[in-house]
């Protein structure tokens, strides 16, 4: 006759035991983040959400800096040195807030910060990376144009330089740039006579201009601009050295779309916990609509989803602190988790009724919030078109 241990007690906020997998520092980090956004970020979400602004953006990159948040998966430069599980926990707490604080962080550390980290001189990491490690500095990423998205190859933002091993001049315009009205200096992708090329601009140079996009109804919380270059000149060195082409940019983006895979899945997980708490109080016909079979349906298929985009991030942390994520499963959890959290998100909408369309409830900021990150960072097409590539070997982009 089998013996078998005592079983642990179920636990809803963890149905697959999970946390079993995360050792002290990790947990230590997750709620460390979770704190700072229950104290510094929730009471206040839906004001910003309502008002269309993200008031002491600066304060709040320097506490995300005290925390270790920026740049968190980098080494060295005042950088924290957490893995990739870690960072990702960090991007989950950070979306469960709000999906405009975990952007701040992502384009900071895994865009801006990662390119100059990754491509970097000595210098350009030395004299960069420290101040934004700690939120002194705010940084963009300038890639997306105004008649180029999907296709960054298109670009028309040309950097010529001037006069044999001189400065170099830059000329065009990037579109919807997370930070780049408050940022200190951009991380800007050009053409060049020898290939697209990476930049590091401070946004102080003459020609740098970067007003703000208002009249958004989602990332309300977060500041979007464009960035406009007017004969913008650079010293020689500010060109990153070591990248040519769109292997630079895009190793960035695979970077910043891992944390994305796990963010999704906070927003997710603040709009189901709000449909759970809501069918517990909410009465009708004489009980809590929890009780109801077809609540509990709804509720079990989005506890289901929402576990499974968790273990899918966690595993793809995994492989990349093994170092054996590729950009197609990259593309594989993004496509997933998004997709499943913005069904979530109108899931408990639905359980919530008409207090669901409320920011006295979260669901449909997040829901509004998702809208840009099913798109950002590669929409949904184009990752189907990565992963339709990896299955096939035909190519459908040419």
């Amino acid at each position: 006759m089998a013996v078998f241990a005592k079983l642990p007690p179920f636990d809803p906020a963890d149905p697959l035991g999970l946390d079993d997998q995360l050792d002290a520092e990790d947990l230590a980090i997750r709620d460390t983040v979770r704190t700072w956004a229950a104290d510094r970020v929730l009471p206040y979400v839906a004001g910003w959400f309502e008002e269309g602004e993200l008031p002491d953006i600066r304060g709040l990159a320097r506490e995300l800096g005290g925390i270790g948040a920026l740049g968190m998966s980098l080494t060295g430069y005042g950088c924290a040195g957490a893995s990739a599980v870690q960072y990702g926990l960090a991007c989950l707490e950070l979306e469960a807030a709000d999906s405009g604080i975990r952007s701040l962080v992502s384009v900071q550390g895994s865009l801006a910060m990662y390119a100059i980290h990754s491509f970097g001189s000595e210098e350009q990491k030395q004299h960069w990376l420290p101040d934004m490690a700690s939120g002194d500095v705010i940084g963009c990423f300038g890639l997306t144009e105004p008649d180029h998205g999907s296709d960054p190859a298109g670009m028309r933002t040309y950097a010529k330089r001037d006069g044999s091993g001189g400065d170099w001049v830059l000329n065009g315009r990037k579109m919807w740039i997370t930070n780049g009205s408050v940022a200190g200096v951009a991380v800007v992708w050009a053409q060049t006579d020898d290939g697209i090329r990476g930049f590091v601009v401070p946004t102080s140079a003459p020609g740098f201009s970067a007003p703000e996009i208002k009249h958004k109804w989602s990332l309300r919380a977060s500041v979007t601009s464009e960035l406009v270059l007017d004969d913008v000149r650079l010293p020689a060195d500010a060109v990153l050295p070591d990248v040519t082409g769109l292997r630079g940019p895009l190793s960035c983006l695979s970077h910043a779309r891992y944390g994305i895979v796990w963010g999704a899945m906070g927003a997710a997980r603040s709009c189901f916990e709000a449909a759970v708490d809501y069918a517990k109080t909410r009465e009708q016909f004489g009980r809590p609509i929890g009780g109801f079979q077809l609540t509990q349906a709804k509720l079990a298929d989005m506890a289901v989803e929402l576990h499974k985009g968790i273990l899918l991030a966690h595993h793809l942390g995994r492989r990349m602190d093994a170092g054996r994520l590729r950009p197609e499963q990259v593309s594989f959890g993004k496509l997933n988790n998004v997709r499943e959290a913005i069904d979530i998100c109108r899931t408990a909408r639905t359980i919530l009724g008409a207090n669901g369309i409320s920011l006295e409830y979260p669901v449909m900021r997040h829901a509004a919030n998702l809208e840009s990150v099913l798109t950002y960072e590669g929409t949904v097409e184009m990752h189907q078109l990565v992963l339709g590539k990896a299955l096939t070997g035909l190519d459908a982009f040419r």
